[in-house]
């Protein structure tokens, strides 16, 4: 079978949403209904030593004015607090609370029942070619930037 080349784009594209969606089903039974797909992919960024604004902005591939925004909605969620920087006034520190920490727990945990599921559903020795086959065309490309990079025009060859 021979699928056309924009359907397959596709079909991995539905599959990480699927995989997403399911795993927000999941975190909003668990007691985190207004979590979002950004939220973890910004508190991954802010990251266990903090970060400030400009930080988050170039973790996450957006600008300052989108870590700005980011940041707010992480902390009215009481995902992040803010901390003054020594030596620099308009600077924040950007750090994770106990109940940012307990939330990535909850969606790693998440995650790997997921993966159970596809496990299950594709049997184990399709899903250990499957994962294979990804990180053979992944090729190590970084995701954290995920964020920035839907929202930047296509790069150059």
């Amino acid at each position: 079978m021979s699928e056309p080349g924009w359907r397959v784009v596709l079909l991995l594209a539905g599959a990480f949403r699927q995989g997403v969606d399911a795993l927000h089903d999941e975190l909003a039974e668990q007691g985190y209904p207004g979590a979002r797909p950004l939220h973890g992919f910004a508190l991954q960024a802010v990251g266990d030593e903090g970060c400030t604004i400009n930080q988050l902005g170039q973790r996450l591939g957006v600008s300052k004015q989108a870590a700005a925004k980011t940041a707010t909605v992480l902390e009215e969620a009481g995902y992040v607090t803010r901390e003054p920087v020594p030596g620099d006034r308009r600077a924040v520190l950007l750090r994770r609370t106990r109940h940012a920490d307990e939330f990535l727990g909850a969606s790693a945990a998440g995650f790997e029942r997921v993966i159970d599921r596809w496990r299950r559903q594709l049997g184990p020795e399709r899903f250990d070619t499957m994962v294979e086959a990804l990180a053979e065309v992944a090729d190590d490309r970084p995701i954290g930037d995920l964020p920035g990079w839907m929202t930047q025009h296509p790069r150059k060859a």
